[in-house]
């Protein structure tokens, strides 16, 4: 029997399924795969009498991916009856397949991840080929989503419930190693030709052995490992579990949430109604926004950035050996350290031998900590450290395929730089800017060959953050801008393309946040309320505790370097309520941030940080009337706005850019789905509404123009 996405063969007992999606590089639960599976489990029941065994396997690289979710993007809340009654049905022909009274074997030639990994747990045996790449697990949650194929209810029986939660609450992955050290996998293979061999030694051997063609859990002497929430152990430990999750979420996130529920009902009833209980918990979040938002950009849009969507097309690929950084400070150290450990060889040059030292001492230092913790070999760590090269001079920088300057954010100190290095530039060259807020196209002019001159935007730490900000300059050609790209994949990090702007996306945006927060403190709205607000909705951290970390110091430096640069195209700038408020924390009242000793927080020593006390003398007004929904919403529309006119303007070129910036590079929450689905997600109309009354109340910062209204329905997403 063939299906459009399975084949079916009966030989010698044997049933061999093997999954095979036409026209798709993977095997996904399309609606046609789950029709198809009823025809397969039809026959499967009308062969029992001559059945051995069955053989579950892939005609992919991969053994299978797992759910449609351009389906469930489709999806509204009027259809959460019709998505429990289609995951019901998945879950019966699973049920149908296992419980024949013969053996099921799964063979797992490659990944096998959320509904795939739910495919791979209907053989009652499962062999894996032993390929370190290989990737098992469930990732549901970081999709807003629970397993919800049999997942939950199969490894929480088969790990208990304490040991499943990794597996399950934080979307831990597992290789095939470790799977046979948990015993989810039962036997390991060399490669792909050993699997159906050993399978059908598995269901020879298995013949006239009950246990062997039945899962542990509908076995009669079946105890949960660990025990169940009836345990006093495990009850004591799940009393406080929701607590510590509320605290992780904020309340915002309901998978996870949804996923220990689903886990200790599950583990309070017998196996069918624990397999209903986890259909229940998935038809409700498949349908909610959050998942929606979730998926759409950790899913779709972070593909579209991995598979090169921004990249110029028709260039070939790139791998730099060589890459100069100018500057060893936090980010030329940080940056070096990124290149040192993807084997790029990396010449670190600062105006003495000693700096440059202390910036390659960087990487020593983090290294070590994976050396102490047995991640790392001493003699890997060695190899890592032999790749910088630390100089005082430019000759050393002879040959770079890159150089990057990253010294302070300075114009005239960065033009003397590149003129100083760029003639070390390797034939074909190209050079790049570490800026966080300075035109690429000014900073440009700088350079002999503008077209080879583009903005590569890290963000710190640089070890830690993920987003790297690509910016083309006014003159910037596709190739210098593709090698950019093709580089920031090298360091295995995610990159952004966007158009020359000051402040670009990223900083631009960013600023939004902060100075809103401002703002609202000078309105006198109390600082401990714009500081929890923020974190109500999602963000990290609060726009005055943000401030106080980049130092305010330097806000006030870019605010003067903005006024400077537009004095000299004769123009004035209007700094907004909250740089002002900035500007006066510094020079007046010398709070420069948290490195130089305090700004709006206090840091006394060994102890929590606090905020400073006299913002409630200075700025609180006990006589102003505030919202705290309308705190929160100023601090997400805002930003949200700034995006869409980044949009409008085309600094920002496509939506997953934008989604993926928001999220890796200024921490908008992850809720949402990035900046943009934030208004996709809640409709264009309801948004421009809620925007024009807080225009009205809280000045044209939340305005959106003609131009911008106009680009937000032109980039509209469509699945």
């Amino acid at each position: 029997m063939i299906t459009k996405t399975i084949r079916y063969a009966l030989d010698n007992g044997i049933a061999t399924i093997t999954f095979d999606e036409q026209g798709s590089p993977v095997n996904t639960m399309c609606l046609q795969w789950q029709d198809d599976l009823d025809a397969i489990a039809a026959q499967v029941v009308k062969d029992k009498a001559q059945l051995k065994g069955i053989v579950l396997t892939s005609a992919k690289s991969t053994f299978f991916a797992g759910a449609d979710l351009k389906g469930v993007m489709r999806s509204t809340a009027a259809d959460g009856p019709r998505v429990f009654t289609e995951i019901e049905r998945i879950k019966r022909n699973f049920r149908t397949l296992e419980t024949q009274g013969v053996p099921v074997v799964s063979c797992l030639n490659g990944a096998a991840l959320g509904g795939g990994w739910e495919v791979a747990l209907v053989g009652h045996h499962r062999i894996a080929v032993n390929n370190p790449k290989v990737q098992f697990g469930l990732p549901e949650i970081t999709l807003g989503l629970i397993p919800g194929g049999g997942g939950i209810t199969k490894m929480t029986r088969l790990l208990g419930l304490m040991a499943a939660q990794p597996y399950i609450l934080e979307s831990k992955l597992f290789g095939p190693e470790e799977a046979l050290k948990i015993g989810v996998v039962h036997e390991l293979v060399a490669t792909p030709e050993e699997l159906m061999p050993r399978a059908l030694a598995f269901i020879e051997a298995a013949q006239g052995k009950p246990e062997a063609c039945q899962h542990l859990w509908d076995r009669k002497d079946y105890k949960m490992p660990g025990g169940t929430p009836s345990n006093p152990k495990i009850a004591g430990m799940l009393s406080v579990a929701p607590a510590v999750l509320k605290q992780k979420t904020r309340g915002l996130y309901p998978a996870p949430e949804a996923a220990l529920a689903a886990m200790v009902e599950g583990a309070m009833v017998d196996f069918d109604t624990a397999m209903r209980v986890e259909s229940r918990y998935l038809a409700a979040l498949m349908v909610s926004p959050v998942a929606k938002n979730m998926i759409n950009t950790f899913f779709f849009n972070l593909n579209a950035i991995k598979g090169g969507q921004s990249r110029p097309k028709d260039v070939p690929r790139y791998q730099p050996k060589k890459v100069g950084i100018l500057g060893a400070g936090m980010m030329g150290s940080g940056i070096a350290y990124a290149q040192a450990t993807k084997g790029i060889a990396t010449v670190l040059k600062d105006v003495s031998l000693d700096a440059a030292e202390k910036g390659k001492s960087y990487t020593a230092k983090l290294t070590q900590k994976r050396v102490d913790k047995g991640q790392m070999g001493a003699d890997k760590q060695q190899g890592i450290l032999n790749l910088i090269t630390p100089t005082a001079s430019a000759q050393d920088l002879a040959g770079c395929d890159l150089i990057i300057e990253a010294v302070f954010e300075n114009r005239e100190l960065k033009a003397q730089v590149t003129q100083e290095a760029e003639g070390m530039l390797a034939e074909g060259g190209f050079f790049a800017s570490n800026t966080s807020t300075l035109p690429i196209s000014g900073l440009a002019q700088a350079s002999r060959s503008a077209n080879k001159f583009v903005g590569i935007h890290f963000f710190s730490p640089v070890d830690k953050m993920k987003l790297v900000e690509i910016i083309r300059g006014q003159h910037t050609d596709d190739e210098t801008v593709a090698r950019a790209y093709d580089y920031v994949q090298a360091l295995g990090k995610l990159p952004i393309v966007v158009n020359d702007s000051r402040g670009f996306y990223t900083s631009r945006t960013f600023g939004t946040f902060v100075m809103e927060g401002a703002a609202m403190l000078v309105e006198g709205i109390p600082a401990p309320v714009i500081e929890h607000a923020a974190m109500q909705v999602g963000m990290p951290v609060g726009p005055l505790a943000v401030l106080d970390e980049t130092a305010l110091s330097l806000s006030v430096h870019v605010l003067d370097q903005t006024r400077a640069d537009l004095a000299a195209e004769g123009k004035t700038y209007t700094a907004t309520p909250g740089e002002l408020l900035v500007e006066r924390m510094v020079k007046e009242l010398k709070r420069p941030g948290r490195a130089a000793g305090g700004g709006f927080y206090d840091y006394p020593a060994g102890q929590k940080k606090q905020l400073w006390p006299e913002l409630k003398t200075l700025f609180e007004n006990p006589g102003v009337a505030w919202d705290l929904q309308d705190v929160k919403d100023r601090i997400l529309y805002r930003q949200a706005v700034e995006t869409a006119r980044c949009l409008a303007e085309g600094v920002l070129t496509s939506v997953h850019d934008g989604n993926i910036g928001s999220i890796f590079g200024i921490g908008f929450p992850a809720w949402t789905g990035g900046a943009l689905q934030f208004i996709y997600s809640m409709g264009i109309e309801p948004f421009e509404q809620r925007c024009g009354e807080l225009a009205a109340q809280h000045g044209p910062g939340f305005a959106l123009s003609a131009e911008v209204k106009a680009a937000l329905r032109q980039h509209q997403p469509v699945y």
